[in-house]
């Protein structure tokens, strides 16, 4: 019996609920995004008012800052695959229809399937061996470096999954 594009995603079929999971992570990582972004701005202008009101240096600032807004990029990234958010030129395949078009997004999105796939593995092994050398920073605050690469990984794993998730989803 020949499957179609309903059945596959229909609310108690195993795709659908794939879709589903994939939805409710990537909307919780960008809450996650959005409080990590947050957090950022706020150390920002705390720092402004450390230097520039009381006078003080600042040790810690600024490269929690570049931590915490870059993870909240990353975070963020499968909620803006599952939105359409992303750039993208889409100039030929609006020109088109039917199977080219369809064909064309496929060979599309598993391209960005496959690079997001080649950026988790390798960003799970760089946090493996930050982890393992007990790597730091180098600077005067010289955290520990695991927390801050680890949301790349996570990021780039679900933003993988997702791209898995609108591959099956399909073109609406």
């Amino acid at each position: 019996m020949k499957h179609s594009r309903v059945d596959a995603t229909r609310p108690g079929g195993l795709v659908g609920g794939y879709i589903r999971l994939m939805d409710r992570l990537s909307r919780a990582t960008a809450y996650v995004a959005a409080a990590l972004f947050i957090a950022g701005v706020v150390v920002v202008c705390q720092m402004v008012f450390v230097r520039y009101v009381l006078g003080h240096s600042t040790s810690w600032q600024t490269e929690f800052t570049v931590f915490s807004v870059t993870a909240a990029m990353l975070m963020g990234s499968p909620y803006v695959l599952m939105t359409g958010g992303h750039v993208s030129v889409s100039v030929l395949p609006d020109m088109l229809s039917g199977w080219p078009r369809r064909i064309m997004r496929l060979v599309a999105s598993l391209a960005g399937l496959a690079f997001c796939a080649a950026l988790a593995y390798a960003s799970w092994i760089y946090v493996a061996e930050a982890w393992h050398g007990e790597w730091t920073t180098g600077t005067v605050w010289n955290p520990v470096l695991w927390p801050a690469i680890l949301p790349m990984a996570v990021g780039a794993t679900l933003l993988t999954l997702q791209y898995v998730a609108e591959i099956l989803r399909g073109e609406n």
